[in-house]
């Protein structure tokens, strides 16, 4: 039986749009995430490798601000990119990336198995100071990925940065205008490339928008028969 996302105090901006359209429900790391639409794995799949979008909201995520944002990271054990606007995968299936000099952003695999997200915000104290301040991520912002081989022309519908992946290159950063709303960009292909991977990138944007850009994308999205997808189809792909 689907969780009832009411149930939980911690849920997704949208999980009212989610319910509208059939969503099923489960707790992801203590808030209800939508897991499927009732279409079945297989169907999902498929969706997802044509043109997708998923509601990774209820994944946990995290961010430090500051003037030791990179040095006191690579202190915790990160591994950090020395460019600015890329990212790298940790050891431990999340995502760590690198903002600017004075900022970082980790995201939580898919799967939620890395606690590294919860590591770093405990291991974080204000004294003596260590020259970084954490950035509530999982409140400020809602989390989404787009997926498939359309993913890119989606994009160019709403975005001026060229996103195709001979021009972005996996674990780039765009930090943009997104339908009129900012929105850091990061491509995070599903799957290994060496047996066929599939496109996809990761979005957030400002929570209290998330409605919003949620219908931007869906009604964009329609031209190819993007659809959305639940967790469980994307965790599938991503071995």
């Amino acid at each position: 039986m689907s969780l009832a996302p009411q149930d939980k105090l911690s849920r997704s901006p949208i999980y009212r749009q989610l319910a509208e359209l059939g969503a099923e429900f489960a707790e992801v790391a203590g808030m209800a995430c939508a897991m499927g639409f009732g279409g079945g794995l297989e169907a999902e799949v498929e969706q997802a490798k044509s043109l997708a979008i998923c509601d990774l909201s209820a994944l946990p995520r995290a961010g430090f601000k500051g003037r030791e944002a990179q040095s006191w990271p690579a202190a915790q054990g990160l591994v950090i990119s020395p460019d600015n606007n890329m990212s790298l995968v940790q050891d431990d299936g999340a995502l760590v990336a690198r903002l600017a000099d004075s900022e970082v952003l980790i995201l939580s695999d898919l799967a939620c198995e890395s606690g590294l997200c919860a590591a770093i915000t405990q291991a974080w104290s204000p004294d003596p100071d260590p020259g970084v301040y954490p950035v509530p991520r999982g409140h400020t912002n809602c989390w989404f990925m787009i997926s498939g081989g359309h993913a890119d022309a989606l994009f160019a519908k709403l975005c001026g940065v060229d996103l195709r992946p001979h021009k972005f290159p996996l674990g780039a950063i765009a930090q943009t205008s997104m339908a009129r709303l900012n929105g850091i960009v990061i491509r995070a292909d599903l799957g290994r490339a060496d047996v066929g991977g599939t496109l996809a990138y990761h979005l957030l944007t400002d929570s209290a928008s998330a409605g919003y850009m949620w219908m931007c994308l869906l009604d964009a999205m329609a031209e190819w028969g993007g659809a959305p997808v639940g967790l469980t189809a994307l965790r599938e792909m991503d071995t």
